[in-house]
């Protein structure tokens, strides 16, 4: 089962990947946790990658696209894997598509997880935090009994400064302009699924499951 996972930020992608992976037994391949890991390795790549990183600069799409071939060349990528964050455009889809057929392992689904951006803005800027114990709230979607104070400490709620609406629209934008033509690019392929991502996890889950089992039977 190879799968590409397709959203926007806040549309539950992490959260459907945690699931596949306990059901399907398949890694999932998150660009930033293989960079992290090859940086702290000090693998040929990953210092080639961090000579970027020290600059502020993009890592660029060569050396991303060599530590996601070295990572689905591993072992427990032999049954499949959930590629989530990667690609971001249609020229990442496109060389990603040359070194999967390379490896003869291309992708059968790309998966978007649809939520209307009235309710992505909610699930994002209604986030809090507590300062005390991490506990995660959204004043929307799950609010803690008392306004500011969390439930199971005591301690002080806040924002981060990434869940504010100014910044969550700006991520929103660079989606849309980068991210979203990947939903045409799948779609001409032939393999692209969509699923509603409002509403219960586990009946969202449900649907997503079908869905993969029909398309790669």
């Amino acid at each position: 089962m190879r799968i590409v996972l397709l959203g926007a930020p806040g549309a539950g992608k992490g959260t459907q990947a945690k699931k596949l992976i306990e059901k399907y037994g398949i890694p999932q391949i998150s660009t930033g946790d293989i960079l992290r890991k090859a940086v702290a390795d000090g693998t040929p790549l990953g210092k080639e990658a961090k000579s970027y990183m020290d600059k502020g600069e993009l890592v660029p799409d060569s050396v991303v696209i060599g530590l996601v071939k070295e990572r689905l060349a591993q072992d427990d990528c032999k049954k499949g894997f959930i590629l989530d964050g990667f690609p971001r455009n249609t020229a990442q889809a496109e060389t990603l598509d040359g070194v999967l057929a390379e490896m003869g392992m291309p992708l059968q689904v790309a998966l978007s997880v649809d939520v209307d951006l009235d309710i992505l803005m909610k699930r994002l800027t209604g986030r809090r935090t507590c300062r005390g114990c991490g506990q995660m709230y959204n004043i929307y979607f799950g609010p803690p009994r008392k306004e500011g104070v969390c439930d199971k400490c005591g301690g002080e709620l806040y924002q981060r400064d990434d869940d504010r609406e100014e910044t969550i629209r700006k991520r929103l934008e660079v989606y849309e302009a980068q991210t979203a033509p990947l939903i045409d690019y799948y779609q001409g392929k032939g393999i692209l699924k969509r699923v509603n991502g409002e509403g219960d996890i586990n009946k969202i889950f449900e649907e997503v499951c079908r869905i993969l089992d029909e398309a790669t039977q």
